[in-house]
């Protein structure tokens, strides 16, 4: 299965890996934490504000791979604490439309950088 690497410049990368990969129509992004790519620093600040900034990160990716929210079949979150589950829902329902994309939460120990989220995309090509 040959897959092709996706780079956003409006994205940030923390190691060895590409922003996307597209492979038969499925673009897989990789996990995006809120940094922000001006400074190449992590947002400070509550859920709404790491979780908005996660969002524009993806969104960037997805647009490089000439993609929109539209496309995303498959989200995965990762929250450093479940109790930030209500503040990045509330951001989360801003991105998409209905009908959702299938979405799993996951509760971790630790994401790089300190980050409170980490998100992670499958889009399909039409």
């Amino acid at each position: 299965m040959p897959r092709k690497a996706i780079t956003a410049e409006g994205a940030a990368a923390i190691g060895p890996y590409s922003h996307a990969v597209d492979s038969e129509g499925l673009v897989f992004l990789s996990g995006q934490t809120p940094i922000d790519p001006a400074t190449g620093k992590l947002v400070r600040g509550d859920i709404g504000a790491q979780a908005a900034q996660s969002f524009r990160n993806l969104l960037g990716v997805l647009s490089a791979a000439g993609l929109s929210p539209e496309d995303v079949v498959k989200v995965n979150v990762y929250l450093a604490d479940m109790a930030d589950f209500p503040g990045m829902n509330a951001v989360y329902e801003r991105q998409f439309a209905a009908p959702y994309p299938a979405r799993t939460t996951i509760g971790v120990a630790s994401l790089p950088l300190g980050a409170r989220i980490e998100i992670e995309l499958i889009a399909r090509r039409s």
